[in-house]
């Protein structure tokens, strides 16, 4: 097959897509190459970084904003639902309207090295940059400095994992991690009349700050 033609497949969904090919080019560097490391990695970060472990993500979360509210404040547990429910509204309705081609579907299996399930349709935006995103831009603000470190690298961590297994083009990870990033600044927005009253019933001392 010809590597162009993956080229016009992106093109023609969309020149702003496309990245003048750098979006290809960029896959094709992640994707391919590197060893078993790379691929267990690259699989324990997908399965890692789905939403689906909302829940868990959730609980631990909450316990340590109650156990710990110095090393994350028991508002932004607050932020996080909310976002979440933001998030997964406009992931719903982007992918099946927008219904851009996977890196399959778009370059064929010769130029792909795919990592769990095949998939073809519905590329953009990366429901894992998203959530991952969330999680960083909804617990991030005001958390202790190991949290928002350890929230970074995990967030890229599984991006990478996406392009990685084959799942993503690199625009769809960047998409993806807006959105999250989006829904969570737009939560918070919504929740700051509640902030005073949440940290005043959690966490008296912080209450008290004029």
């Amino acid at each position: 097959m010809d590597r162009g033609h993956g080229s016009h497949v992106m093109t023609d969904v969309s020149p702003l897509y496309a990245w003048g090919g750098l979006n290809r080019e960029i896959f094709l560097w992640i994707n391919q190459g590197g060893g078993p490391w790379k691929d267990q990695a690259a699989l324990a970060g997908t399965w890692v970084g789905d939403h689906r472990w909302y829940p868990i993500a959730i609980a631990i979360v909450l316990g340590l904003a109650l156990l710990r509210p110095r090393w994350l404040a028991p508002y932004r547990v607050l932020v996080l639902s909310w976002a979440y429910l933001l998030n997964w509204a406009a992931i719903a309705a982007l992918k099946p309207l927008l219904d851009f081609p996977r890196p399959l579907a778009a370059l064929g299996p010769h130029w792909v090295h795919v990592l769990g399930r095949p998939e073809f349709q519905h590329g953009f935006p990366s429901g894992h940059a998203a959530w991952v995103f969330l999680l960083l831009g909804s617990l991030s603000p005001g958390a202790s400095w190991p949290l928002r470190l350890l929230l970074l690298l995990f967030a890229l961590w599984v991006a990478w994992a996406r392009v990685a297994v084959g799942a993503h083009f690199p625009a769809d990870v960047l998409g993806g991690a807006l959105i999250g990033l989006a829904c969570a600044a737009l939560a918070s927005l919504l929740l700051r009349p509640w902030r005073p009253g949440v940290e005043a019933r959690w966490n008296p001392a912080a209450g008290r700050r004029p």
